[in-house]
């Protein structure tokens, strides 16, 4: 006979679409609060990937629900395309201080990252007059019609499904993995920058380009960062071409790697700044900032929606902001960040199936290999994941064999130290080889 949780994943197969689901684990949420998820069968997990980068300050924070509550004992929604609310132009104000460039902004709002992106494709093509946008392989930019155009990811985002939106260009990524042995990150950024401009030598006219597209750190290709150089590079390049550079913050945003935006990190301020998931709290809500001059240049209604900017969701992403800033999180993200680091570190000293740890914040990626290549570096990926799910704790892998550890930023110091306590204890397990390969059944993940 079938638990609960095992009825409701049938029930799912039957009447949700499969496109929708990249199924890790057979978890079916009946509660949850601050890193804490409990199935239906009363199980508890500590979410180490804040269900998809979507809670930064866990789950139902009190502020939150308080901020929320209030806003439903007001009104649910109030036309926000005919008419104002509060909440709304609050958070904009408050999205215009957190974001970087000292000028004047203005916001778009949405539902989803990937609806952000479409928009600041519009924003892109109708300000600059210009048609073509460049992105970069292995970017994951969201699902929508724009934003699936500019991916370049997995072949089942594009199969079946053309054509996309045209004058689209995706250039290589310049991942520095691929580094020389006798290399310097500059010396590595020039070769690849120069790889990048053969482009626009070659048969993709710079004057034509509306906007590039990057994620600073690149999520789902195993959470890799540009290269400084590169960056500074590409900046350069884009002022001299009156190229938007535009960035999608939408997973390394509010707070996840110790900055409210990824790219502070690097110092560049870019023309766009795109953002959903962690934005509310769990709430649908996205937004696109950037120059008033930018935003203004679509007309009305050329990126109305009427639900944009709901009352309720603008709320909770007013109380995220707080959360963020009384509770000190960038400060905790780089702390933790730091701690969790350091003891992949210590546990890399005693097994060889971990090959590199890398990240800022609470944004990190561990990569797993089996140095004499007889095993997969991905099937090492899913049994230490498939592993953690069985201990009582939430790990996902991306780009194959990448193990993503993005907890929420209010993790306690015990609540962390007991996360890195079963992964160690996973790690030790395969290294002794008590890890099934039956589990690779069971696993299927991106």
């Amino acid at each position: 006979m079938m638990n609960t949780n095992q009825a409701l994943i049938v029930a799912d197969s039957e009447c949700i679409a499969m496109c929708t689901r990249a199924p890790y684990f057979p978890i079916v949420a009946g509660s949850a609060k601050g890193v804490i998820v409990t199935d239906v069968e009363g199980k508890d997990y500590i979410d180490m990937i804040s269900s998809a980068c979507v809670l930064n300050t866990g789950y139902n924070h009190d502020v939150v629900l308080r901020a929320v509550k209030a806003q439903l004992d007001n009104y649910i929604h109030f036309s926000n395309d005919y008419f104002y609310t509060s909440p709304q132009i609050t958070l904009a104000k408050e999205l215009i201080k957190i974001t970087p460039g000292d000028f004047a902004k203005k916001v778009i709002f949405g539902f989803s990252g990937s609806d952000a992106i479409d928009s600041a494709i519009k924003i892109a093509r109708a300000y600059t007059g210009r048609s073509k946008i460049v992105s970069f392989v292995g970017a994951y930019h969201g699902s929508t019609y724009g934003a699936i155009s500019i991916s370049a990811i997995d072949l089942n985002m594009k199969r079946k499904m053309g054509p996309f939106l045209p004058e689209v260009y995706h250039l290589d990524f310049p991942n520095i993995s691929e580094i020389k042995d006798d290399e310097t990150e500059a010396a590595f950024s020039h070769r690849k920058f120069a790889d990048f401009k053969r482009a626009f030598d070659s048969y993709l006219p710079p004057e034509e380009v509306a906007a590039i597209f990057i994620e600073p750190i690149a999520g789902d290709l195993g959470l890799i960062a540009f290269p400084q150089t590169y960056l500074n590079l590409l900046r350069e390049f884009c002022d001299s071409h009156g190229i938007l550079l535009a960035v999608d913050e939408i997973q390394q945003g509010f707070g996840r790697t110790g900055k409210w935006f990824s790219i502070e990190h690097f110092d560049i301020v870019p023309d766009l700044v795109v953002m959903g998931k962690a934005m509310a709290s769990g709430f649908p809500m996205s937004a696109v900032v950037g120059k008033s001059e930018y935003l203004d240049a679509i007309g009305m209604p050329g990126q109305l929606f009427t639900l944009q900017g709901n009352a309720v969701c603008a709320s909770a992403a007013l109380a995220t902001i707080e959360i963020i800033r009384q509770e000190h999180l960038l400060a905790r993200a780089i702390e933790v960040g730091s701690y969790i680091q350091a003891r992949f570190k210590a546990v890399a000293q005693s097994v060889k199936s971990i090959r590199k740890i890398r990240g800022l914040g609470l944004s990190i990626g561990v990569e797993v290999w089996d140095e004499a290549g007889a095993v997969k570096a991905s099937d090492i990926a899913k049994k230490i994941c498939y592993r953690c799910y069985q201990k009582g704790l939430i790990l996902i892998y991306i780009g194959g064999n990448t193990l993503r550890v993005q907890p929420p930023l209010i993790i306690g110091d015990d609540e962390i130290k007991n996360a890195m306590d079963i992964i160690e204890s996973v790690f030790i397990e395969y290294a002794r080889g008590e890890i099934a390969d039956s589990i690779l059944e069971k696993i299927k993940g991106w």
